[in-house]
């Protein structure tokens, strides 16, 4: 059974460390319990590198969209914000974070599902564009 719990964000983090994988976390505290929200990957290359690269995936929106819901405009202004989230149950991840007093909520599995579908669903469109425009031509 679900249930909605406030949680304080206390420290956030943006880092490529040990894995060659740029990521963001917020991390929460609540009544006794803690724990990370994010952990997608944004971006490719490790300290020394010569190539870095940016993830296509949303992830940049994402945490736009994280920012928006607490209400800050800027990332390290949100440690010290409260947020509400929605508890599932133990082991189960926690993905849905709401602003603690507007009825304002971003879950991050649903952003990246529909983020990522719409993506597809434009690289589709514009195969299909380039195969008209090449059937014109001929």
């Amino acid at each position: 059974m679900s249930r909605i719990v406030n949680a304080k964000i206390v420290n956030t983090s943006i880092s490529m460390a040990d894995h060659g994988c740029l990521t963001f976390f917020l991390s929460l505290k609540g009544d006794h319990w803690g724990l990370n929200y994010g952990g997608y990957c944004i971006g490719h290359g490790y300290l020394g590198s010569d190539n870095f690269t940016a993830e296509n995936g949303g992830g940049l929106v994402a945490m736009m969209r994280i920012m928006d819901v607490v209400g800050v405009s800027r990332w390290e202004e949100l440690i010290g914000k409260y947020v509400r989230i929605v508890d599932e149950g133990q082991n189960v991840r926690v993905t849905k974070m709401g602003n603690v007093i507007e009825n304002k909520w971003f879950d991050i599995d649903e952003f990246f599902i529909n983020y990522n579908k719409e993506m597809e669903d434009s690289f589709d469109t514009e195969e299909d564009i380039s195969e008209n425009e090449d059937e014109k031509e001929t």
